[in-house]
């Protein structure tokens, strides 16, 4: 390509993570000429928490890339603490894989990207979204941009997977709306003897040495080889913002769980704002399609979007295909709606009552009591509830679901 070349694609994919990486490998696979394009060269560095839940090791397995999970950590669920108790909490989705792993960004990324190349997309590093072209509404031109050329990609339909911030999205009418709950959250790194622990740990009560509580979750995820992830997070809304400073939290959860870990020093930093449980809208246009964090698929109650990102991928990557609609203005944020909706609007409105600190302080003590409480509160946490499930707990939540779709004031992806 030359500085100023115009090329045509059928599937432009902004944003190469694991919701571009899944869509474009989906696509190419079909036999669709993609193109996935991101501003970063690879391999690269994401602010996360590196977990790896059930569901996103089953989207893992549905591209059929078990290898990359090969060689690293296997967890079997999560150790929590809180309010004076201690809970072992096995994952338990009855048609989940029983097993969740953590595996750093910069080798799970890049090893999701090579799988789309291998599949037959086009890869094109460094290059990031800066503006479009529109005739009569639809998207006819992307103009990608690096240090040194512009790249005008004039693709039939763009899937936009840049992330939380997403700024292609900005340009195409993407709001976020922050009276719904979102999170924001930091990680470090650390060198720890228990890098291999099976569990992934969390503690839902972080207090300061006064004794004081701070507000927001901390965890500890096992990487192997010596690493583990450490990081604190809190959720927020527009009347109650995150007062706190992230960097601090996460270097006071550190010292207090330095001991335990035999933690050596924190590197790594990173931070990012989570949009959590489609609060946003104009998540498609004639032509387009927003769809991981770019769509807010985060879990409110956990801050997880891996899974949901390679799930969003895969969707959209089937919606295209199916073409079950010329103009994908309507039908892709339907989609969305359908697949999400329900769950994401009662764990928006569970969330939004982790915001409240006195609530929680009475709440939590009640529910660490009890495992059974716990086990299901995990497993609607974890997202282990799938569209097969019909259990009590399925059912239950779903109900809920709907009966909180009913009240929304803002419906998820409106």
């Amino acid at each position: 390509m030359t500085s100023h070349d115009r090329v045509r694609t059928d599937v432009l994919v902004v944003g190469a993570g694991p919701g571009g990486a899944s869509a474009a490998t989906h696509l190419a696979r079909l036999g669709r000429d993609v193109l996935l394009a991101d501003g970063a060269v690879f391999p690269r560095d994401k602010a996360c928490g590196d977990g790896l839940t059930p569901r996103a090791v089953a989207e893992l397995q549905n591209l059929k890339l078990d290898h990359v999970l090969q060689g690293g950590p296997v967890n079997n669920g999560l150790r929590g603490y809180g309010f004076g108790q201690a809970l072992v909490l096995p994952w338990n989705g009855p048609h989940l894989p029983k097993h969740g792993s953590a595996i750093a960004r910069t080798v799970l990324d890049n090893a999701l990207r090579d799988a789309a190349l291998d599949a037959g997309a086009t890869g094109l590093d460094g290059h990031r979204a800066v503006d479009v072209e529109l005739t009569h509404g639809r998207l006819t031109g992307v103009v990608l941009r690096s240090a040194d050329r512009t790249v005008v990609v004039e693709p039939q339909h763009v899937i936009v997977a840049d992330g939380g911030k997403s700024h292609l999205g900005r340009i195409l009418g993407r709001q976020w709306h922050q009276e719904t709950v979102y999170g924001v959250a930091s990680r470090a790194y650390a060198t720890s003897p228990n890098a291999d622990d099976p569990w992934i740990t969390s503690h839902l009560e972080l207090r300061d040495e006064s004794g004081r509580m701070m507000g927001g979750y901390g965890w500890v995820f096992p990487l192997g080889g010596g690493l583990v992830n450490i990081g604190a997070g809190t959720l927020a809304t527009k009347k109650r913002p995150a007062n706190i400073n992230l960097k601090k939290l996460t270097e006071e959860y550190a010292r207090q769980r330095r001991h335990e870990w035999q933690l050596g020093e924190l590197t790594g930093y990173g931070s990012a704002p989570l949009p959590m449980g489609g609060g946003v809208s104009g998540v498609s246009g004639p032509n387009w399609m927003l769809i991981g964090d770019a769509a807010a698929c985060i879990n409110p109650l956990n801050g997880e979007g891996i899974d949901y990102a390679l799930e969003t991928g895969r969707l959209a990557a089937e919606h295209l295909v199916s073409r079950r609609s010329a103009d994908l203005t309507a039908s892709w944020a339907a989609e969305l709606y359908a697949e999400y909706g329900d769950a994401f609007s009662i764990a928006r409105r569970l969330g939004l009552l982790i915001t409240h600190e006195r609530l929680l302080a009475l709440s939590g003590p009640i529910g660490m009591r009890s495992h059974a409480i716990m086990s299901v509160a995990f497993r609607v946490m974890g997202n282990l509830v799938t569209p097969e499930d019909r259990d009590l707990v399925a059912r239950t939540w779903r109900l809920a679901g709907r009966a909180s779709l009913a009240i929304d004031r803002r419906r998820p992806f409106h």
